[in-house]
């Protein structure tokens, strides 16, 4: 059974209205779980699974098939009433908003409850895609319970139910796949679109860990990585086609990885404490201020710098990503690529000053000191900086004075 459009017409795409289809569905990833069960449970080497990809409805906001308008025409279901009363104050903002404006309904049909039009289509949609894959993972974590999640493509601007993958796990439509779909972890997003951070902050609400299964495999990844875990905590990064990287031993990627993995104890000891942050910056947003630790950190890219080297009037810049740890009030141990960083202490009237820098990296946990940069590289002692297209792993402690 297919989904169909309103026009009548059939679609390529399978109907989540159908029994059939789910029940097909359900058997075959539980036999798939059961197989990763029996030959892979002591080795582990699947860690989670992605029940679905990219579930969503093109070219109309929902399926209008027969049983598709049969369901629509039927009350919300009281299970997802019961979260919506439930969850009021911490929906995510335009579901609540859609829902207000209704008076916050908790009975009738859709479009009583979310009002006339394609974003009702789309939550009515979103809602049966969810349970149709609750179903689905429900069976395979039944078989062998890894962790499960869902990806969504995302939304270009401007564009409107139907005219792009419709009722995906969409930042607009998370609370309803939570209700919908329990057995599902988290919701993630393929980032193929230029402002990254923007989807970072959506996908990193109310709960939701960030996982990044997808995104655009660009130089500009390397900063982005940095970005993502730093600021959001993610869990991974996963640049689409990774293996098929020019010249990979030497690709901004491959050293922003090499760094990640150095770094990553000190992210595991701090980054629970909120004492972690990350910063992406470009010729739209070249500065940003940030409160870690004793001192306020004014990272600006390294382009805004009259000795970096780069071109200020270029078009675009090379991105700059960087992942900020306070190790103590006093002390940061900075990595990244193409950021230049100055520090203001806390207290009123006070300034900063720095004792040392130096430039290294972390084997095995343990910081292994290189170069003290306490001359030119650090613009005799005014700020810390990692050079455009460089990549690499500074250590700093400060000093405040009157």
């Amino acid at each position: 059974p297919r989904a169909y459009l309103k026009n009548g017409q059939p679609m390529e795409i399978l109907s989540a209205f159908s029994p059939q289809n789910r029940d097909a569905d359900t058997r075959a990833f539980a036999a798939l779980m059961r197989h990763l069960r029996q030959t892979d449970s002591d080795r582990h080497t699947v860690i989670m699974v992605q029940v679905e990809n990219e579930v969503g409805m093109l070219i109309d906001a929902r399926d209008h098939s027969p049983a598709a308008n049969e369901a629509f025409a039927q009350p919300v279901p009281q299970k997802l009433i019961d979260y919506l009363k439930s969850n009021k104050v911490s929906l995510v903002p335009e579901l609540r908003d859609l829902w207000k404006k209704k008076g916050f309904k908790t009975s009738g049909t859709w479009q009583q409850v979310f009002g006339k039009g394609l974003a009702a289509d789309e939550i009515f949609m979103a809602w049966h895609y969810a349970r149709y894959i609750e179903a689905v993972a429900a069976a395979g974590k039944a078989e062998h319970p890894l962790p499960m999640f869902v990806n969504a493509a995302l939304i270009r601007p401007g564009h409107k139910p139907g005219q792009y993958p419709s009722a995906g796990p969409l930042p607009h439509l998370m609370d309803i796949w939570r209700a919908a779909a329990p057995s599902i972890d988290f919701l993630a997003p393929d980032i193929y679109f230029p402002n990254f951070a923007h989807w970072c902050a959506k996908y990193h609400q109310t709960g939701n860990p960030l996982f990044i299964p997808e995104a655009k495999l660009t130089p500009d990844a390397a900063a982005h990585a940095f970005y993502a875990i730093g600021q959001h905590n993610a869990m991974g990064f996963s640049p689409f086609s990774i293996e098929s990287l020019e010249d990979p031993e030497n690709a901004p990627l491959t050293q922003s990885y090499a760094i990640l993995s150095r770094i990553a104890p000190l992210i595991f000891q701090y980054q629970p404490a909120g004492r972690t942050a990350g910063v992406l910056l470009d010729k739209d947003t070249r500065t940003r201020t940030i409160e870690l630790g004793d001192y306020i950190l004014t990272v600006s890219h390294d382009y805004t710098w009259g000795w970096s080297g780069g071109d200020p009037s270029a078009d675009s810049w090379p991105r700059a990503g960087a992942i900020l740890i306070a190790t103590d009030p006093d002390q940061y141990t900075i990595a990244g690529t193409g950021i230049i960083v100055t520090f203001a202490p806390r207290q009123n009237g006070a300034r900063a000053g720095i004792l040392s820098i130096s430039e290294g990296t972390y084997l095995d946990g343990q910081w292994t000191p290189g170069r003290w940069l306490s001359g030119d590289q650090s613009h005799q002692g005014r700020h810390l900086r990692i050079p455009a297209a460089q990549f690499g792993i500074q250590k700093i402690k400060l000093y405040s004075y009157r």
